[in-house]
């Protein structure tokens, strides 16, 4: 889709984030299915219209996720995306950020810069003071790309997710409004 200011909730130097929308399914599920062999084992996010569908309303719809698209400025492309699942305000004010790359856009630091943007609209305009991103302990990109953007290892939670058909370890990363200051 091109580029335009306007549709972005952020930007930063090469990318953009803006929320999901229905137009954006083809482009997704393509992008998807043409990374299939960067994700597995770690992830599926949606390759049919069907489920990219029901994946995009639920974050669209549900208020306690939000999700957002990385997409490049120039030209357009979506580089990648950012959920923010299990938001809970009052007292707590947290999320549990879920990300992934697109092939295309793999090692071009593309995540990092749109992962930035993110977590600064989590922490301004979402008013959310902590996020966790829980990852299998063999991922190593995903770990690499948390602690890039600052995260801090805080544990370890055996059979956490049920992920491609097993109870996965997963080690907790976190980040707080006032580690990010």
């Amino acid at each position: 889709m091109p580029y335009t200011a306007s549709r972005h909730l952020a930007e930063g130097p090469r990318v953009g984030i803006r929320p999901f929308t229905h137009e954006d399914g083809a482009e997704f599920t393509a992008r998807a299915r043409e990374s299939r062999d960067l994700h597995r084992p770690w992830l599926f996010p949606p390759d049919t219209a069907e489920a990219y569908t029901a994946y995009a309303r639920r974050l669209t719809e549900d208020p306690a996720r939000a999700g957002f698209l990385v997409c490049e400025k120039d030209g357009g492309a979506i580089a990648g995306f950012v959920n923010i699942n299990n938001i809970v305000h009052g007292a707590f004010r947290s999320g549990a950020l879920g990300y992934g790359a697109f092939a295309h856009a793999a090692g071009r630091g593309l995540m990092r810069e749109g992962l930035d943007l993110v977590i600064g609209y989590a922490f301004g305009p979402m008013r959310l003071h902590r996020l966790e991103i829980n990852v299998q302990p063999r991922n190593t990109a995903s770990i690499a790309l948390a602690r890039a953007c600052g995260f801090r290892l805080e544990g370890f939670s055996p059979d956490m997710l049920f992920v491609d058909g097993a109870w996965r370890d997963h080690e907790r990363w976190a980040l707080t409004a006032e580690m990010r200051a």
